[in-house]
């Protein structure tokens, strides 16, 4: 998930603090570290992300990390990305114990507000160490700095066993066209086109052919990101690498991305494309996709994700969606499973403000240990799971609850801590020989809905995955990705960068909303503003700072 960083006014950032005096008499600094009522370590910790889950502790998982730590997090989330929020904080000095910025690390660590944790690591974490191991390298913040200041909170060597981006096609749609290949665009477009001719109505509403999201950052997942994974491409934010020189140009200058384009300028013109796109916001979006009457999507699969549950929960499993790797054109390699290697970058810091950064980093490495890992994903034995001859099983009625209730992580506190602290990915096994997840091929398998098994059996697949390129087609990324490389909101870079967001915001969905006519006209002149915002300095930047990380990593 991306965001890119913009400038924010004095006057923005003043209004804020004043809002936010009126509202609270206590500093994070105040809160940080005391014990609460409860006689617990209280951590204050800032999210960029919201977290719809978040079970305040309180869950039976919940209970248990509290009473193993001596720990509660006290958190905000936020809605926005973090911008703002980080700006104020930088602006008023004060800050949380703890904080997940996304891609605002860059402006922490120029304000001089994240600790160096390489010694607390080093005295306090052994089960940090452990986990990260041979990638602590990677932890290093850059060639002139080796400091740590951000645990990165990626699963570390998971195996990928589903896809996260792709057309998304209601299975109702290829079960009543006989399962047709879904290899390309043109593909995608003819099944949405015949189905929706059949079935103009759904419920006494219009059946809707492709809906996108452009919200704020969200154009970028499910409008522009896209564009590369059509066209062969891998997710380095708004860049594309030269996988050998390490060169990276904004992606919308490759040619074939103008016609990924012009293809949904091609959608619209034909009236497949839902007129309120580039109008609705998130929720909006997902509750379309909840009614079921959205025939095809372009997203990634965390981000309707909630709506898949919700059309699960309702017993509507012929409009849920399934991901195909459909390209622009015959020959394209749909890269959702190339390998990045271990993405270090976005992650968790201990700020300057917290009070007790050794029961911070106690905390984390807890969540990083064996049991604080099998707990964060199997639950309570006895309770989530139960131990057979040794291994951890789950009774059919809980795996049964467990996929389909949409509430799940928050009513057990499975998962509601993982985003916080690194964690072993999918695959990797623990002292007994059993995986930390409980995600494997089987249980993937049976968590499918008939429907779907269905859809992939007339495919000749078993899991959605076999549909794509393997991650052995392609080279690893030696960079890992290139829009987690930490820049501070304010330096030129990430200004011009915002400056190219704030043009594609609004020349994409002109380009795409055009009469085709128009399409050349008002892509060129889309280009030449992206140059004249001075994006060629911002790559020849990139560029920099991408073959300084390979250098770095390669230590």
């Amino acid at each position: 998930m991306k965001k890119r960083i913009g400038k924010v006014t004095f006057l923005m950032v003043l209004s804020l603090m004043l809002v936010l005096a009126g509202c609270s008499s206590k500093t994070s600094n105040e809160e940080g570290g005391k014990k609460n009522k409860e006689g617990l370590t209280e951590l204050t910790l800032f999210s960029a992300d919201p977290h719809p889950q978040w079970d305040d502790m309180n869950s039976p998982v919940g209970k248990v990390v509290k009473e193993k730590t001596g720990v509660t997090v006290k958190p905000e989330f936020d809605v926005n990305g973090g911008t703002q929020k980080i700006a104020l904080m930088v602006a008023s000095g004060e800050y949380p114990d703890l904080i997940w910025p996304k891609g605002g690390a860059g402006t922490l660590v120029e304000a001089g507000a994240l600790i160096d944790l390489t010694d607390l690591i080093e005295e306090h974490a052994p089960n940090l160490k452990k986990i990260y191991g041979d990638y602590m390298s990677r932890l290093k913040w850059s060639k002139d700095d080796e400091s740590i200041y951000i645990l990165p909170t990626s699963p570390v060597d998971t195996q990928y066993l589903t896809p996260s981006h792709g057309v998304g096609l209601q299975n109702d749609v290829v079960k009543a066209l006989g399962y047709p290949k879904i290899e390309t665009l043109k593909d995608f477009e003819n099944a949405i086109k015949e189905y929706k001719e059949k079935h103009p109505t759904l419920n006494g509403q219009p059946t809707l052919g492709l809906s996108l999201l452009a919200d704020d950052w969200r154009i970028m997942i499910s409008t522009t990101n896209p564009a590369f994974w059509s066209t062969g491409a891998s997710d380095d934010g708004e860049y594309y690498v030269d996988p050998e020189t390490h060169e990276a140009i904004m992606h919308y200058k490759r040619p074939e991305e103008k016609e990924y384009f012009r293809w949904l300028n091609h959608m619209n013109d034909i009236g497949l494309l839902d007129p309120e796109s580039f109008v609705q916001k998130y929720d909006q979006y997902l509750a379309k996709l909840s009614s079921g009457r959205v025939l095809g999507i372009i997203d990634d699969e965390w981000q309707f994700a909630e709506a898949q549950r919700s059309m699960k929960e309702q017993g509507m499993h012929e409009r849920m969606y399934g991901l195909y790797p459909a390209t622009l054109e015959k020959g394209m390699k749909h890269a959702n499973f190339q390998d990045a290697g271990y993405l270090a970058g976005w992650g968790i810091g201990i700020t300057k403000d917290a009070e007790d950064p050794v029961a911070a980093i106690k905390f984390l490495d807890y969540l990083a240990s064996e049991e604080g890992q099998i707990l964060q994903n199997w639950g309570i034995e006895g309770e989530h799971y139960d131990l057979v001859d040794g291994k951890r099983v789950i009774p059919e009625e809980e795996m049964k609850v467990r996929n389909t209730d949409a509430n799940y992580v928050k009513k057990t506190g499975i998962g509601v801590l993982k985003g916080f602290a690194p964690s072993y990915g999918d695959g990797v096994k623990d002292a007994t020989g059993q995986t930390y997840t409980i995600a494997s091929e089987d249980q993937i398998k049976e968590a499918y809905t008939d429907v779907e098994k269905e859809v992939l059996k007339n495919y000749g697949v078993e899991m959605w995955k076999d549909l794509y390129p393997t991650k052995d087609e392609f080279p690893v990324k030696p960079w890992g990705v290139a829009f987690n490389i930490q820049v501070p909101n304010d330096s030129e870079l990430a200004l011009i960068e915002q400056k190219a967001m704030d043009i594609v915001k609004k020349r994409i969905p002109d380009a795409i909303l055009a009469d085709p006519g128009e399409f050349d006209k008002i892509y060129d002149t889309f280009l030449k503003e992206l140059d004249k915002a001075g994006v060629e300095k911002a790559e020849k930047e990139r560029t920099k700072l991408i073959q300084e990380r390979v250098k770095l990593w390669e230590k």
